[in-house]
């Protein structure tokens, strides 16, 4: 009797780790689905860290308990490697070579979101000033009021911000570049959204014309009840039946604004495309994480510079439960990245910022 229960608890657990796997794979892949096709589908990547995690215990538990066993994880891991990567690189830091590019990108938040923080507009000027970098790029680069500003032309010889709300919206955004090169021009590139947007600075560097993308792609539209909401069920402070009214209302929120951000990396995309004979620098905040059809189509054709020469997690969004890498850093094969992170030491906004150099091949 007790060999037979035995051998149905291994059963169990030989299922329960064969779906695990399984899902985690699918999930990895889930950035090929379109969002407008399986919107629901299209968040999956969500839920990536967790089944990795899942995935790593099983295996860890296999190897101590039943080690034959443990081909299971080994191959599901091996086949999720890929996501595996974009999600938790794992390289050594160390000094970027002389003459590289030190580049910033951060969405400060309009210098006034965080209420913990007592004047974030000395901070954050504290901050670029320490990090002394070649090129900022900054999403929210609007102050709620007049006073609330940095001089810029303090820091940085070349400053030039877009305006990104439409006309008439309640919402006032904006993206913009300081920095030490010379800013030929700029355009804003043309996708429909009411508060976001995305631009392109043509920079001289060195005798060359780079162009710097700067994005502010379509926000989730989350309130602070729907945030509260959210931590709530993470944290298992609701009721089943709360829990899962809240879940679709939040899925149908994060999928209807995912849809949106597809056509606007689409579009974005093509855009590097049709000027990849220049050196390109793509960032900002695309509010989507990274096992997510938006990144993946930015990406394509570009080295994401995290994934290259990162490491960890990386979680860029730094508020209560919202564990993800949104904020994105990429280049043209032009360049090569070193040393990728995110600066989670600044709590001026409520993201932190991405900081990375890149050298001219």
């Amino acid at each position: 009797m007790l060999f037979k229960l035995k051998a149905i608890f291994l059963n169990v657990c030989l299922g329960a780790s064969a779906a695990i796997g399984l899902l985690m794979v699918v999930v990895g892949y889930s950035d090929r689905i379109h969002p407008e096709s399986h919107p629901t589908l299209a968040c999956a990547g969500m839920i990536f860290p967790l089944l990795l995690a899942a995935n790593v215990v099983a295996l860890l538990l296999w190897v101590l308990f039943k080690w034959r066993k443990a081909w299971i994880q080994l191959a599901a891991l091996l086949l999720a490697f890929p996501a595996i990567r974009v999600y938790l690189p794992l390289h050594l830091q160390g000094e970027p070579p002389e003459g590289s590019i030190k580049i910033i990108s951060y969405n400060v938040a309009c210098y006034g979101v965080k209420d913990h923080c007592d004047n974030p507009v000395d901070s954050i000027r504290r901050y670029l000033e320490q990090q002394d970098a070649d090129i900022v790029c900054l999403q929210e680069d609007a102050p709620r009021r007049a006073a609330n500003s940095i001089r810029f032309e303090e820091l940085y010889p070349y400053n030039d911000t877009v305006h990104v709300n439409r006309p008439g919206s309640p919402y006032i955004n904006a993206i913009g570049v300081h920095t030490r090169y010379p800013i030929l021009r700029k355009e804003r590139l043309g996708y429909d959204a009411e508060a976001n947007g995305s631009a392109a600075f043509y920079l001289l560097i060195d005798g060359d014309t780079v162009i710097v993308v700067n994005n502010h792609l379509e926000s989730t539209h989350l309130t602070d009840n729907d945030r509260k909401e959210y931590t709530d069920i993470i944290y298992g402070d609701v009721d089943r039946r709360s829990a899962s009214a809240g879940t679709r209302k939040l899925l149908g929120k994060v999928s209807a604004a995912m849809v949106k951000r597809s056509h606007q990396a689409e579009l974005v995309h093509d855009y590097i495309v049709s000027h990849s004979q220049y050196p390109l620098i793509v960032c900002g905040d695309f509010n989507d994480t990274p096992i997510s059809y938006v990144r993946r189509t930015v990406a394509k054709g570009l080295v994401d510079c995290y994934v290259e020469s990162g490491c960890g997690l990386g979680f860029s969004y730094n508020r209560k439960g919202f564990f993800f890498r949104i904020d994105q850093l990429m280049c043209s094969h032009h360049f090569k990245p070193y040393n990728t992170y995110v600066d989670s030491h600044v709590a001026a906004s409520d993201h932190y910022p991405v900081v990375g150099w890149l050298k001219r091949q």
